[in-house]
């Protein structure tokens, strides 16, 4: 062995030594974070990130993540989550008087909502394998999205997905 080692060029050994220490990141990628916990929340930036790309592979413009759309997702995901309903209208309130709630004027919008999807990935999918669900995701005009998740342990579904995707009216 030894003999071995004083053959190796000094580059080499330089190289399989530094690798000895040093661990892989085995950390999967955020898109398959399982949401399904109390704490856990789907990260809005991943998800831009993720439908951009579908968008831009389909020869659209990207979307970038707006804090009124999300914060409105966000609640919309915890009213089905507290009725244990997949629903555009939890309490009555469609997607136009909930963008009017949170001052959001919009030239177009349109939402995806789902359940029993444990990962962003899994949403993704289901939504683009949907016909109606993968138009909303590939409306020409929209530029915004906000995307939200709520936790109900004891729904069959476990978690509440609710994605609002829109152009701002900028008069």
């Amino acid at each position: 062995m030894t003999l071995l080692l004083r053959s190796l060029p000094l580059f080499v050994l330089a190289f399989l030594v530094a690798g000895c220490g040093t661990e892989m990141d085995t950390k999967s990628p955020a898109f398959y974070d399982n949401l399904a916990s109390p704490t856990a929340a789907v990260n809005p930036a991943v998800a831009a990130s993720m439908i951009s790309d579908y968008r831009r592979l389909n020869g659209l413009a990207a979307v970038e993540v707006d804090p009124s759309l999300t914060r409105m997702a966000e609640d919309h995901a915890r009213a089905m989550a507290k009725i244990d309903k997949v629903t555009h209208d939890p309490g009555g309130r469609g997607l136009k008087q909930r963008l009017q709630a949170v001052s959001y004027n919009a030239k177009v919008a349109a939402e995806n909502v789902g359940a029993g999807y444990q990962t962003l990935a899994e949403a993704f999918s289901g939504w683009r394998d949907s016909p109606p669900h993968n138009k909303n995701m590939l409306m020409p005009a929209v530029t915004k999205i906000g995307i939200g998740t709520a936790y109900a342990p004891k729904s069959k579904y476990r978690v509440y997905w609710a994605l609002v995707l829109a152009q701002p009216d900028e008069r």
